[in-house]
Protein backbone atom coordinates (compact mmCIF):
# COMPACT_ATOMS: atom_id res chain seq x y z
CA UNK A 1 0.00 0.00 0.00
CA UNK A 2 1.73 3.22 -0.88
CA UNK A 3 2.05 5.61 1.89
CA UNK A 4 0.48 9.13 1.49
CA UNK A 5 3.17 11.07 3.42
CA UNK A 6 6.01 9.58 2.19
CA UNK A 7 4.71 10.32 -1.47
CA UNK A 8 4.12 13.99 -0.55
CA UNK A 9 7.55 13.99 1.25
CA UNK A 10 8.84 12.54 -2.12
CA UNK A 11 7.22 15.26 -4.06
CA UNK A 12 8.18 17.67 -2.23
CA UNK A 13 11.82 16.94 -2.51
CA UNK A 14 11.55 16.44 -5.96
CA UNK A 15 9.79 19.97 -6.33
CA UNK A 16 11.90 21.69 -4.57
CA UNK A 17 14.71 20.03 -6.25
CA UNK A 18 13.36 21.39 -9.40
CA UNK A 19 12.67 24.94 -8.17
CA UNK A 20 16.62 25.24 -7.54
CA UNK A 21 18.03 24.00 -10.79
CA UNK A 22 15.75 26.09 -12.08
CA UNK A 23 16.90 29.00 -10.42
CA UNK A 24 20.54 27.81 -11.52
CA UNK A 25 19.97 27.47 -15.37
CA UNK A 26 18.00 31.05 -15.49
CA UNK A 27 19.91 33.07 -13.57
CA UNK A 28 23.03 32.03 -15.38
CA UNK A 29 25.10 30.82 -12.02
CA UNK A 30 24.91 27.25 -13.44
CA UNK A 31 26.29 28.37 -17.29
CA UNK A 32 29.02 30.58 -15.56
CA UNK A 33 29.58 27.69 -13.50
CA UNK A 34 30.10 25.48 -16.81
CA UNK A 35 32.59 27.79 -18.19
CA UNK A 36 34.64 27.79 -15.18
CA UNK A 37 34.81 24.13 -15.71
CA UNK A 38 36.03 24.52 -19.00
CA UNK A 39 39.01 26.76 -17.34
CA UNK A 40 39.70 24.18 -14.71
CA UNK A 41 39.87 21.18 -17.16
CA UNK A 42 42.44 23.27 -19.13
CA UNK A 43 44.85 24.47 -15.96
CA UNK A 44 44.84 20.71 -14.86
CA UNK A 45 45.15 18.90 -18.10
CA UNK A 46 47.74 21.46 -18.95
CA UNK A 47 49.66 20.78 -15.99
CA UNK A 48 49.48 24.63 -14.32
CA UNK A 49 48.68 25.86 -10.73
CA UNK A 50 44.60 26.48 -9.92
CA UNK A 51 44.48 30.15 -9.17
CA UNK A 52 41.28 32.20 -8.33
CA UNK A 53 41.71 35.13 -10.26
CA UNK A 54 40.80 33.30 -13.98
CA UNK A 55 38.29 31.73 -12.32
CA UNK A 56 36.70 34.65 -11.31
CA UNK A 57 37.52 36.51 -15.07
CA UNK A 58 35.82 33.37 -16.38
CA UNK A 59 32.77 33.47 -14.33
CA UNK A 60 32.20 37.19 -14.31
CA UNK A 61 32.34 37.10 -18.32
CA UNK A 62 30.11 34.44 -18.96
CA UNK A 63 27.81 36.26 -16.34
CA UNK A 64 27.86 39.64 -18.21
CA UNK A 65 27.42 38.10 -21.53
CA UNK A 66 24.51 35.38 -21.03
CA UNK A 67 22.75 37.72 -18.87
CA UNK A 68 22.38 40.48 -21.95
CA UNK A 69 21.46 37.78 -24.10
CA UNK A 70 18.92 37.00 -21.93
CA UNK A 71 17.07 40.34 -23.22
CA UNK A 72 17.87 40.37 -26.35
CA UNK A 73 16.36 37.03 -26.88
CA UNK A 74 13.40 37.95 -24.82
CA UNK A 75 10.89 37.79 -27.84
CA UNK A 76 12.49 34.53 -29.15
CA UNK A 77 12.59 32.65 -25.16
CA UNK A 78 8.88 33.95 -24.33
CA UNK A 79 7.79 30.94 -27.12
CA UNK A 80 10.94 28.57 -26.61
CA UNK A 81 11.33 28.45 -22.88
CA UNK A 82 8.50 31.39 -21.30
CA UNK A 83 9.70 30.54 -18.18
CA UNK A 84 13.33 31.55 -18.73
CA UNK A 85 11.42 34.88 -20.54
CA UNK A 86 9.60 35.61 -17.15
CA UNK A 87 12.46 34.61 -14.55
CA UNK A 88 14.12 37.50 -17.09
CA UNK A 89 10.99 39.79 -16.82
CA UNK A 90 10.87 39.66 -12.95
CA UNK A 91 14.58 39.59 -12.29
CA UNK A 92 16.40 40.06 -14.98
CA UNK A 93 17.58 43.66 -14.31
CA UNK A 94 19.11 42.58 -10.56
CA UNK A 95 20.74 39.70 -12.54
CA UNK A 96 22.61 42.67 -15.31
CA UNK A 97 23.24 44.69 -12.55
CA UNK A 98 25.15 41.85 -11.23
CA UNK A 99 26.48 40.53 -14.68
CA UNK A 100 27.80 43.99 -15.20
CA UNK A 101 29.58 45.00 -11.71
CA UNK A 102 30.93 41.15 -11.96
CA UNK A 103 32.82 42.32 -15.49
CA UNK A 104 33.88 45.86 -14.57
CA UNK A 105 35.26 43.84 -11.36
CA UNK A 106 37.31 41.69 -13.41
CA UNK A 107 38.26 44.05 -15.73
CA UNK A 108 39.16 46.20 -12.73
CA UNK A 109 41.16 44.01 -11.15
CA UNK A 110 43.08 42.66 -13.90
CA UNK A 111 44.23 46.16 -14.27
CA UNK A 112 45.42 46.67 -10.88
CA UNK A 113 47.54 44.00 -10.85
CA UNK A 114 49.02 44.67 -14.30
CA UNK A 115 47.69 41.39 -16.39
CA UNK A 116 49.21 41.25 -19.65
CA UNK A 117 46.35 41.32 -22.17
CA UNK A 118 43.57 43.40 -20.69
CA UNK A 119 42.37 44.13 -23.89
CA UNK A 120 41.32 41.03 -24.43
CA UNK A 121 38.93 40.94 -21.84
CA UNK A 122 36.74 43.38 -23.83
CA UNK A 123 35.82 40.24 -26.20
CA UNK A 124 33.03 39.34 -24.30
CA UNK A 125 31.48 42.59 -25.09
CA UNK A 126 32.64 42.05 -28.94
CA UNK A 127 30.70 38.51 -28.30
CA UNK A 128 27.91 40.07 -26.66
CA UNK A 129 27.24 42.90 -29.75
CA UNK A 130 28.09 40.08 -32.28
CA UNK A 131 25.69 37.47 -30.93
CA UNK A 132 22.82 39.24 -29.71
CA UNK A 133 22.87 42.90 -32.34
CA UNK A 134 25.25 41.48 -34.84
CA UNK A 135 22.19 39.47 -36.79
CA UNK A 136 24.95 36.77 -36.99
CA UNK A 137 21.96 34.16 -36.40
CA UNK A 138 20.53 34.74 -39.57
CA UNK A 139 23.35 33.10 -41.40
CA UNK A 140 23.03 29.18 -41.20
CA UNK A 141 25.97 27.45 -38.43
CA UNK A 142 27.39 30.66 -37.71
CA UNK A 143 25.65 31.32 -34.00
CA UNK A 144 26.81 28.08 -33.58
CA UNK A 145 30.70 28.43 -34.76
CA UNK A 146 30.12 31.87 -32.84
CA UNK A 147 29.35 30.16 -29.84
CA UNK A 148 31.81 27.28 -30.17
CA UNK A 149 34.54 29.65 -30.77
CA UNK A 150 33.34 31.67 -27.52
CA UNK A 151 33.47 29.07 -25.04
CA UNK A 152 36.60 27.80 -27.10
CA UNK A 153 38.54 31.27 -26.15
CA UNK A 154 38.69 29.87 -22.63
CA UNK A 155 41.48 27.97 -22.94
CA UNK A 156 43.27 30.65 -25.02
CA UNK A 157 42.61 32.50 -22.62
CA UNK A 158 43.99 30.25 -20.05
CA UNK A 159 47.24 29.88 -21.74
CA UNK A 160 47.68 33.64 -22.11
CA UNK A 161 47.48 33.83 -18.04
CA UNK A 162 50.12 31.14 -17.45
CA UNK A 163 52.11 32.08 -20.43
CA UNK A 164 51.44 28.70 -22.31
CA UNK A 165 49.15 29.86 -25.29
CA UNK A 166 51.37 28.39 -27.87
CA UNK A 167 51.75 25.05 -26.40
CA UNK A 168 50.21 22.32 -27.84
CA UNK A 169 47.76 21.15 -25.27
CA UNK A 170 46.11 24.51 -24.67
CA UNK A 171 45.96 25.02 -28.39
CA UNK A 172 44.20 20.91 -28.53
CA UNK A 173 41.59 22.19 -26.15
CA UNK A 174 40.84 24.99 -27.57
CA UNK A 175 40.01 23.02 -30.78
CA UNK A 176 38.23 20.15 -28.68
CA UNK A 177 36.19 22.91 -26.86
CA UNK A 178 35.23 24.65 -29.86
CA UNK A 179 33.93 21.63 -32.32
CA UNK A 180 32.32 19.48 -28.43
CA UNK A 181 30.41 23.36 -27.88
CA UNK A 182 29.28 23.74 -31.57
CA UNK A 183 28.20 20.29 -31.63
CA UNK A 184 26.49 21.26 -28.58
CA UNK A 185 24.94 24.92 -29.70
CA UNK A 186 23.58 22.93 -32.43
CA UNK A 187 21.42 20.03 -30.58
CA UNK A 188 20.24 23.02 -28.59
CA UNK A 189 18.61 24.14 -31.57
CA UNK A 190 16.40 21.53 -31.57
CA UNK A 191 14.29 23.12 -28.21
CA UNK A 192 14.26 26.07 -30.05
CA UNK A 193 12.51 25.00 -33.55
CA UNK A 194 9.24 26.78 -33.52
CA UNK A 195 10.78 30.14 -32.04
CA UNK A 196 13.45 29.96 -34.47
CA UNK A 197 11.20 29.36 -37.70
CA UNK A 198 8.91 32.23 -36.12
CA UNK A 199 12.03 34.38 -36.18
CA UNK A 200 13.09 32.93 -39.23
CA UNK A 201 16.59 31.51 -38.14
CA UNK A 202 18.29 29.08 -40.06
CA UNK A 203 19.03 26.51 -38.03
CA UNK A 204 20.33 22.71 -38.66
CA UNK A 205 16.99 21.28 -37.15
CA UNK A 206 14.59 23.54 -39.00
CA UNK A 207 16.29 22.20 -42.34
CA UNK A 208 17.03 18.62 -41.95
CA UNK A 209 14.59 18.50 -39.06
CA UNK A 210 15.64 16.69 -35.25
CA UNK A 211 16.39 12.83 -35.99
CA UNK A 212 18.74 13.90 -38.83
CA UNK A 213 20.65 16.70 -35.85
CA UNK A 214 20.57 13.74 -33.82
CA UNK A 215 22.15 11.56 -36.55
CA UNK A 216 24.67 14.16 -37.37
CA UNK A 217 25.77 15.65 -33.86
CA UNK A 218 26.22 11.76 -32.66
CA UNK A 219 28.97 11.24 -36.09
CA UNK A 220 30.37 14.62 -35.36
CA UNK A 221 30.67 13.51 -31.82
CA UNK A 222 32.42 10.18 -32.69
CA UNK A 223 34.96 11.67 -35.61
CA UNK A 224 35.96 13.91 -32.34
CA UNK A 225 36.81 11.17 -30.51
CA UNK A 226 38.72 9.52 -32.99
CA UNK A 227 40.89 12.84 -33.67
CA UNK A 228 41.49 12.70 -30.01
CA UNK A 229 43.08 9.12 -30.07
CA UNK A 230 44.77 9.55 -33.03
CA UNK A 231 46.52 12.32 -31.10
CA UNK A 232 47.19 10.25 -28.24
CA UNK A 233 48.53 7.41 -30.30
CA UNK A 234 50.95 9.17 -32.33
CA UNK A 235 52.46 10.85 -29.02
CA UNK A 236 51.35 14.44 -29.83
CA UNK A 237 49.32 14.33 -26.66
CA UNK A 238 50.11 12.62 -23.42
CA UNK A 239 48.06 10.25 -22.39
CA UNK A 240 46.44 11.60 -20.03
CA UNK A 241 44.36 13.61 -22.45
CA UNK A 242 42.22 10.50 -23.06
CA UNK A 243 39.88 11.59 -20.42
CA UNK A 244 38.10 14.35 -22.76
CA UNK A 245 36.92 11.04 -23.92
CA UNK A 246 34.53 10.97 -20.95
CA UNK A 247 32.79 14.10 -22.13
CA UNK A 248 32.27 12.19 -25.59
CA UNK A 249 31.00 9.57 -23.99
CA UNK A 250 28.22 11.79 -21.96
CA UNK A 251 27.35 13.80 -25.31
CA UNK A 252 27.07 11.07 -27.46
CA UNK A 253 23.86 9.74 -24.40
CA UNK A 254 22.25 12.36 -24.31
CA UNK A 255 22.17 13.09 -27.71
CA UNK A 256 19.45 10.05 -28.80
CA UNK A 257 17.04 12.18 -25.81
CA UNK A 258 17.69 15.69 -27.39
CA UNK A 259 14.14 16.11 -28.84
CA UNK A 260 11.72 19.30 -29.12
CA UNK A 261 9.70 18.40 -25.86
CA UNK A 262 12.59 18.08 -23.67
CA UNK A 263 12.23 20.57 -21.19
CA UNK A 264 14.52 23.60 -20.60
CA UNK A 265 16.29 21.87 -17.41
CA UNK A 266 17.55 19.31 -19.77
CA UNK A 267 19.33 21.56 -22.08
CA UNK A 268 19.96 23.46 -19.94
CA UNK A 269 21.05 21.15 -17.19
CA UNK A 270 22.08 17.83 -19.04
CA UNK A 271 23.51 19.32 -22.06
CA UNK A 272 25.25 22.36 -20.29
CA UNK A 273 26.66 20.34 -17.61
CA UNK A 274 28.62 18.74 -19.78
CA UNK A 275 31.66 20.57 -19.22
CA UNK A 276 31.22 20.40 -15.08
CA UNK A 277 30.68 16.64 -15.81
CA UNK A 278 34.34 16.64 -17.60
CA UNK A 279 35.89 18.98 -14.86
CA UNK A 280 34.86 16.47 -12.32
CA UNK A 281 36.10 13.54 -14.03
CA UNK A 282 39.93 15.23 -14.52
CA UNK A 283 40.20 16.33 -10.89
CA UNK A 284 39.25 13.03 -10.00
CA UNK A 285 41.46 11.54 -11.83
CA UNK A 286 43.77 13.55 -10.33
CA UNK A 287 43.17 12.37 -6.79
CA UNK A 288 42.77 9.22 -7.76
CA UNK A 289 45.32 7.88 -10.19
CA UNK A 290 47.49 10.97 -11.78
Amino acid sequence: MNNPTATRRTTGWASSITAVLRFLIHSNLFISLATVSVAVTTIRLANLPLEPLPLFIVFAATMFVYTVNRFTDIEEDEQNVPRRAAFTRRYGRYWLTAGVALYVAAIGAAIALGLPGVAYLLLPLAVVLLYSVGGVKQFFLVKNLVVGLAWGAIPLGVGYYYAQLRTLEVLFLFVYVTAMITIAAVIFDVKDIEGDRAEGIPTVPNLFGPEWTRVGSLIATVAVAAAVVTLVATGALPWEYLVVLAMNAYVCAYIPFATPDRGPLYYGFVVDGEHVFLAAVVLTLEWLVW
